[in-house]
């Protein structure tokens, strides 16, 4: 059995994923900060037959996130399937005009530090087993720069032309990175952002393995 480990698991989209992965087959590691929060999700999901543990890491600090998929890959399989989509913190989005290099420390560390810490960690897993896929996925800001949020637009683009690099250079190992832009709120409600709908849509790129930039939804003019 491999391993689908979502960072930045929550009770939303992480949980919708997991369960959608979960029911396909595979062994689930949730990865977030806090203890309880996996507690719960982890119950959840094992209360609809699927494999699941969760990992306690900060996106943050590089080695708990390293320690995390390392341990999830001892514990549950080799992680064939990584889903990096943590919430970023409010704070990351201060006007452009009101941003300083400092400002920037975080929001870098947790798109693009991070997503390289995770992708270190499960590259070697993926190239034993001969496949695996790499899902980022961002907020409309990683394609079309808010004034308003510079911490996230800045960051966004930077993990967005990683991925994009990694798209490129790993199709040869059959190994997919991929792309989901979620350009508004994911709310139940919605037709195209439900964490049910996203769910279905990220397995359906891991599946079909076709292009490195999907959408949601359009783009608000």
């Amino acid at each position: 059995m491999t391993t689908f480990a979502v960072v930045g698991a929550g009770p939303g989209l992480g949980l919708a994923t997991a369960r959608r992965f979960g029911a396909a087959g595979h062994s689930v590691a949730l990865i977030s900060r806090s203890v309880e929060h996996l507690d719960g999700l982890t119950a959840e999901l094992g209360g609809d037959g699927i494999q699941a543990r969760g990992f306690a890491a900060d996106v943050l600090v590089p080695a708990s996130l390293t320690a995390a998929l390392q341990a999830a890959a001892e514990a549950l399989g080799p992680v064939e399937i990584l889903q990096y989509s943590p919430v970023p913190r409010a704070d990351f989005m201060k006007p452009a005009l009101g941003t300083r290099a400092s400002d920037l420390d975080a929001p870098l560390a947790f798109s693009v530090k991070g997503p390289v810490t995770c992708v270190n960690v499960v590259l070697p897993g993926m190239r034993a087993l001969g496949r695996g896929t790499l899902l980022f996925v961002n907020g409309g800001s990683a394609v079309r720069p808010h004034p308003e949020r510079a911490g996230t637009s800045i960051a966004f683009a930077a993990e967005s032309a990683y991925a994009r690099m990694l798209h490129d250079a790993l199709a040869p190992e059959n190994i997919h990175a991929a792309q989901l832009i979620i350009p508004g709120a994911i709310r139940p409600d919605a037709e195209h952002s439900s964490p049910d709908v996203l769910a279905e849509r990220l397995y359906g790129i891991h599946t079909e393995r076709s292009g490195f930039r999907h959408y949601a939804e359009p783009l608000p003019d």
